[in-house]
């Protein structure tokens, strides 16, 4: 979350300086950096590759309670139609204004009809990090729907400005709630999603402030007595989670009065979770905010996967503290050694050239290639999916813990 807001007073001062010159124009073109590899699938990560189905895309009309992409299995085109490319972005302005900080090209199809034979499918809702655009994320919403799942991406209205990360942390869930109710609302019969979207099998992935919403989703609750406690040890300590006590310690009041709660309370806050919901990934999530009592209320299957050496979202107050606390019988912990924290979000096909002359850690990691980071998280959240959403018993084959692992990659589970 540093990084980011550091990155959006370069943008700015790029911007004003291609207003005298041109070197702003120069500095904000995109550009095709070095492929960054990926390659096929291997042997150990058999769910990286896409699925057999093909993808479509669209976008929730004017009349949705809130702007919201849809990936879905589709039927193969029979003329050539649009396919999409992704912004990797920044909502910096206003939750309306995106900066592209880069682009990549995607594989859906745009308004495909969806392939309703094999429907209806199960829900993803896919949250994007704090002030981080949906389209950023369009590399995985991709493989999930081409293994047979819909995946919903809602536009969290929220910009990048740390001082009101408190209202994200109420909004959020109430945003989920009333998606996912519109969501049943319309696969009922008559409906626009009648026999594409099952909506009683729901699971939430989320990136960063996304991965808290995830867990939000799946019971964790907040716990203010544990939050003030953990802070105190990090003021002491200069722990990077110290960022999360800034933005949220000193706005409890206004975090309660948005709850619509008398008073904030001193431990446990409320449930915010869903009962639809059957599965969470979290990745690079925070959750500091729930201390150990909060994360074990979450009782759903739960994969949290994050880098090691990430600073915006620390892996042992995120990753390792989700796994550590949470009751759930399933869980799954992948840790990317050395791996930061924005490799998980958007590809960087097309990078403004800025990003190569200052290292901003948005489109590059000191250890990890980014295809091949994101081969490990499709394959990890797909399999996990797979198992949980459809009882899928070669996915479930891949989730038990061997000695055959990833280089780089420390894996635990409990439960497969």
């Amino acid at each position: 979350m540093i990084r980011k807001l550091a990155f959006s007073v370069v943008m700015v001062g790029a911007v004003v300086v291609g207003l005298v010159t041109q070197a702003g124009a120069y500095l904000l073109a995109l550009t095709a950096p070095a492929s960054e590899g990926g390659g096929e699938a291997n042997s150990v990560t058999r769910f990286a590759g896409p699925g057999p189905l093909t993808v479509g895309v669209r976008w929730a009309g004017d009349d949705a309670p809130m702007p919201v992409t849809y990936w879905y299995p589709a039927i193969p085109a029979e003329q050539d139609r649009a396919t999409t490319t992704y912004a990797f972005g920044i909502n910096m302005l206003g939750s309306d204004t995106t900066t592209a900080l880069a682009t990549f090209d995607g594989r859906a199809t745009v308004g495909a009809p969806p392939e309703m034979s094999a429907g209806p499918y199960p829900l993803v809702i896919l949250s994007h990090g704090f002030a981080i655009a949906p389209s950023s994320y369009g590399w995985l919403a991709e493989q999930l729907a081409s293994h047979g799942f819909v995946v919903a991406a809602p536009h969290h209205d929220e910009s990048l400005d740390p001082g009101v990360l408190w209202k994200s942390t109420v909004q959020r869930p109430r945003e989920l709630a009333t998606l996912m109710t519109e969501i049943d609302r319309q696969s009922k019969p008559g409906g626009e999603h009648e026999g594409l979207i099952d909506s009683e099998r729901v699971a939430v992935v989320g990136h960063s402030y996304g991965g808290y919403t995830a867990q939000v989703a799946g019971g964790a609750r907040l716990d203010t007595r544990a939050l003030g406690e953990t802070c105190e040890t990090a003021r002491e300590t200069g722990d990077p989670v110290m960022f999360l006590c800034g933005a949220l310690m000193p706005r409890l009041d206004d975090m309660a009065n948005a709850a619509e709660l008398p008073e904030a309370p001193s431990g446990l806050w409320p449930d915010w979770s869903d009962p639809r919901v059957e599965a969470v990934v979290s990745i690079a999530g925070d959750a500091a905010m729930f201390g150990p009592h909060g994360l074990a209320e979450v009782e759903v299957p739960v994969l949290a996967i994050g880098g090691t050496a990430d600073s915006d979202s620390p892996f042992g107050w995120g990753t390792e503290y989700t796994y550590n606390h949470a009751a759930a019988e399933r869980k799954i912990e992948v840790g990317l050694e050395d791996a930061g924290h924005m490799i998980f979000a958007g590809e960087c096909e097309r990078s403004r050239r800025i990003l190569d002359l200052v290292s901003l850690g948005f489109c590059s990691d000191g250890t990890w290639d980014r295809g091949e980071a994101h081969q490990i998280v499709s394959h990890y959240v797909t399999a996990f999916l797979l198992e949980e959403m459809t009882d899928d018993q070669d996915a479930a084959a891949e989730l038990v813990s061997s000695d055959e692992g990833l280089p780089d990659v420390a894996y635990r589970a409990e439960g497969y």
